[in-house]
């Protein structure tokens, strides 16, 4: 959400600042943007060994799934398993589907933040991702495998779609030798297997 909306794709961390916001984001982007530039400022000034990391959509354990303030993800994966309960035959999906989105479990984002720890010291900041992107209707797609969900989707194209596409540049992360290691599919199930834990005990509500 840091960069522009319309950022060359891959997204590279020179992106930043080099165009308009995504109007939807812009204050939290904004006070993300600060808080690199703020770090900037005190290594600059200080000599303080900050560095900034900057992750793409994260996703695992202990994601918000509250049903009117989740991201794509925890949102998509509990409307799925609620229409499998159901038995519903349909579950509505906002947008087009054709965004291209781009994901990374909570695992592979604390391996890397201590490995830049360990290996980055720059003024820059630097993004953490996989490279990898998927479209909405493909993710919708992945989630339903997992939930084993046998319904059909509809998509409502009254409901915005958001920027056409966010994959973050990785290739200064590679460069120092960090790769994610969980695929998206294994890290869906993974998180819908923490997901039916915390519902059957209560500790999430549906």
């Amino acid at each position: 959400c840091i960069y522009p909306r319309m950022s060359p794709q891959p997204i590279p961390e020179s992106a930043l600042l080099t165009g308009p916001l995504e109007a939807t984001n812009e204050w939290y982007a904004l006070a993300k943007i600060a808080g690199i530039k703020l770090c900037q400022a005190y290594r600059q000034q200080y000599g303080c060994d900050f560095i900034s990391a900057m992750p793409t959509n994260l996703y695992g354990f202990g994601d918000n799934f509250h049903p009117e303030n989740s991201h794509v993800v925890p949102a998509m994966m509990r409307r799925i398993h609620l229409a499998k309960l159901s038995q519903s035959l349909n579950v509505t999906i906002w947008g087009t589907g054709t965004p291209r989105r781009e994901f990374l479990h909570v695992d592979d984002c604390a391996d890397a933040i201590i490995y830049l720890l360990k290996n980055y010291s720059a003024t820059e900041h630097i993004n953490i991702g996989t490279g990898e992107e998927v479209t909405i209707a493909q993710l919708a797609e992945t989630i339903k495998d997992v939930v084993n969900f046998k319904g059909l989707f509809e998509f409502d194209t009254t409901k915005p779609d958001g920027t056409p596409r966010k994959l973050s540049d990785v290739s200064c992360l590679h460069a120092l030798g960090w790769k994610h290691k969980i695929s998206l599919h294994q890290g869906l199930e993974l998180t819908y297997t923490w997901f039916k834990q915390e519902a059957e005990r209560g500790a999430l509500r549906l």
